[in-house]
């Protein structure tokens, strides 16, 4: 356990803004997690994970713990899937090598995500056409009131896109410490169908490709597509896709006849939030430190020493154009923090 006062978070969140808290603990362990939570000086901590998937809006008057449990192991197998624990200050990029390095399937399509793997199921991260749930057994978290272990099974998770119960009914109520995830053996069951991954798959004429390929091509897709944040400030896509009832799709569509969209089911349609905001004309658009980033229309940057609040009043502005143009509101994928 490590315990710093007016400790600098500039290092541990994805937008590189600054901003500090007065009191810092840094745990590696559920004991230590469950005793630093019994302080009181921590009643009401912020809990922090990788930091990749957090703007931090204003100067931090809370205390923040930041969850650094390591380890990733095979627990069982057998000749068809390996089921591993992997603890939640672990890498996410990290744990899909490691998984590829034992030829494991299952994540391939979630390479170069960042962030750490205790944030994964408060998410339900996805790209490509698969998402954490497709993996998941469960999860072992503690509670913040009593400090209680639970494990969270998948039914008791309540998974929708970019949703859990995590960020709902019990948000701020339970810390993730480990995750259980089962991957694949011999024989994969390849994603290669979504979109851009599957043209450029085409385009190196893998037909079949192997989980290696898919996990090579959704790696070269972000590196042109998005920003790092040890280069540039920013937490990947800042807002959700949309998914909207079919009439209001329909309605839209008749409107922007050229507008992508995927359908979930017959009810549902998902449209991507980055064509929305590029045709409201904020793609490459800047204003000041902040703006999207010029080759992906969904990601807010920080270009150099914007403040958080600088970063979400632009936000807010792009929302409100993107609202107003197509009566749709973009929910931020991004925690914010005020």
């Amino acid at each position: 356990m490590i315990l710093k006062h007016d400790f600098s978070l500039k290092e541990y969140n994805g937008f590189g803004v600054e901003t500090s808290t007065k009191l810092f603990c840094r745990v590696t362990n559920s004991t230590d997690l469950q005793k630093i939570l019994a302080d009181s000086r921590f009643e009401d901590a912020i809990i922090l994970g990788g930091g990749t998937n957090t703007l931090f809006v204003r100067t931090i008057n809370k205390p923040v713990i930041k969850v650094d449990i390591g380890g990733i192991r095979i627990i069982e197998e057998d000749n068809k899937s390996a089921t591993i624990s992997v603890g939640a200050g672990v890498d996410w990029h990290y744990l899909v090598m490691w998984c590829l390095e034992r030829n494991l399937g299952g994540l391939e399509n979630l390479s170069l995500i960042p962030g750490n793997a205790g944030t994964a199921p408060i998410q339900n991260i996805g790209a490509y056409g698969v998402e954490l749930k497709d993996l998941f057994v469960n999860c072992v978290a503690i509670n913040v009131e009593d400090r209680a272990s639970r494990v969270f099974h998948y039914d008791d998770c309540e998974f929708g896109y970019r949703d859990s119960i995590f960020k709902n009914q019990y948000k701020g109520k339970y810390v993730i410490t480990t995750l259980r995830l089962i991957l694949h053996k011999n024989i994969y069951n390849i994603h290669s169908e979504y979109g851009t991954l599957q043209q450029l798959l085409n385009d190196q004429n893998l037909l079949k490709p192997t989980i290696h390929d898919v996990a090579r091509t959704v790696i070269q897709i972000r590196k042109e597509k998005l920003p790092h944040p040890k280069t540039l400030g920013n937490c990947g896509s800042f807002f959700k896709n949309p998914v909207i009832n079919r009439p209001e799709f329909e309605l839209l569509q008749n409107k922007f006849p050229n507008i992508p969209f995927y359908s979930l089911n017959n009810n549902l349609v998902k449209v991507p939030a980055g064509w929305l905001i590029e045709q409201a004309g904020f793609k490459g658009h800047r204003k000041g430190d902040t703006g999207m980033h010029v080759h992906q229309a969904l990601v807010l940057v920080n270009y150099n020493s914007a403040t958080g609040n600088e970063l979400w009043t632009y936000a807010k502005e792009v929302q409100r154009k993107v609202k107003k143009l197509f009566h749709v509101h973009l929910e931020p994928e991004v925690n914010i923090v005020f």
